[in-house]
This record gives C-alpha cells, sequence and structure tokens, in this order.
C-alpha cells in the first residue's frame, strides 16, 4: 500500500517536470511570461528570427514566413528584419552567393537549377542573377563534363545510345541545356576513347518540353 501511495506522487511529479520543460519552450497562456510576450512583439519576432538562424542561414523571405506563421503582425516582421538586415545578420546576396558557390561545387548544378532554388527561397531575381552569373559558360561546361565523369563509369555496360540517354536525363536534371549537355557527353566520349555513332540524337527529345 505504501509503495502505491509513494508512486502516485513521484508519477505526478514526473509530469509536473515535463510539463515544466514543455511551458519553457512555450509560455503557460495567461502566464507571467506571456503576457510579456505579448507586450512586446518584436521581442517574439527577434527569438524566432534568431532561432531560425541558429540553424543556418536565412533569407528574408523565409524568415518573414516563420513570423507569419507565429501570427507576428506584418509591420513587426518588416522592422525587425529591417533590423537585421542594418547589422548584417539577414544578408540575402550573401546567402545567394554562398548558395551558388556551394551547390555548384558541391553538386555540379548548372545556372538554371541554381536560379530556381534561389527563387523558391525569396532570393530576388536582380540578387540572384549577379550571384548565379559568377558561373561563366566555360565553368558550366566543365561541371557538366565532370558530371558525366563520375557517371560513365557505373554506365560501361550500357549500349551507347542507352548511355547518351541516361547522361543526358542525369544533366537535364541539374539544368543543363540541351547544347551544354550534348557537348559534354561528346567530350568525355572523346576522352574514354569510345565512339558513339549516332545515339546523340536522342538528345532533341530529352529536352523536348525543356528548352534551352
Amino acid at each position: 500500500m505504501t509503495g502505491r501511495g509513494a508512486g502516485g506522487p513521484a508519477g505526478t511529479g514526473r509530469r509536473a517536470r515535463s510539463g515544466a520543460g514543455r511551458g519553457f519552450e512555450a509560455p503557460v497562456p495567461g502566464s507571467t511570461a506571456d503576457r510579456a510576450r505579448e507586450a512586446d512583439p518584436e521581442a517574439v519576432a527577434r527569438e524566432i528570427a534568431l532561432r531560425q538562424l541558429s540553424v543556418g542561414p536565412r533569407t528574408r523571405a523565409q524568415l518573414a514566413e516563420a513570423m507569419g506563421r507565429r501570427g507576428v503582425a506584418e509591420d513587426v516582421v518588416e522592422r525587425v528584419l529591417d533590423r537585421f538586415e542594418e547589422v548584417q545578420l539577414v544578408d540575402d546576396a550573401e546567402f545567394a552567393r554562398q548558395w551558388v558557390e556551394s551547390r555548384h561545387a558541391g553538386r555540379g548544378l548548372a545556372r538554371r537549377a541554381l536560379s530556381h532554388e534561389l527563387r523558391r527561397r525569396g532570393v530576388d531575381d536582380d540578387v540572384l542573377r549577379d550571384a548565379v552569373d559568377v558561373i561563366g559558360d566555360e565553368q558550366e561546361l566543365e561541371a557538366a563534363r565532370e558530371l558525366v565523369r563520375r557517371r560513365w563509369p557505373s554506365m560501361r555496360g550500357d549500349d551507347p545510345a542507352r548511355r547518351v540517354r541516361r547522361l543526358a536525363g542525369m544533366l537535364a536534371r541539374k539544368g543543363y541545356g540541351a547544347g551544354t549537355a550534348h557537348r559534354a557527353i561528346r567530350e568525355v566520349a572523346g576522352e574514354q576513347a569510345m565512339a558513339l555513332t549516332d545515339p546523340l540524337g536522342d538528345l532533341d527529345g530529352t529536352w523536348a518540353s525543356d528548352p534551352e
């Protein structure tokens, strides 16, 4: 009987501590902490933004979206983000520059794919264009060649036409246009001392719905 009696309060204590942990994340409605947050919506907005930035760089649009989901008023969002830009906690141009550098070098993405990714994250066209235009035509072509070189060994058993289709599809998914892909595949085929007879005509259909 004593054991059961002792167990009751102990279990209640565990629940209480658990509740306190959740309360630390989100103040109990009507509590002093909750009233303080309501009295200073900019503090709430700053907290949301800082938590987002602690995970990784964010664009202004991404932070505004996170604040909007938490019900922060638009005018408060604008004031807080203006201040964050002033102190360089938010910098879309720098975000775009780092994004392009990382995704082009790490995954071999072409300018078109990079532009699409940045646009989805709310970066203005003028800003993303400046970042993406750092990649020149020759640099993009070399990135396409390198992607083909990496994939080539795994396709040695394919007939030439199938190899071209697979390589063309891979490059298209990375954002490369037909002309760049066609050239990269031909040049790597030459490096590999393997002749492609006439399977490159298959490339035309690969971008039929996605012209360069």
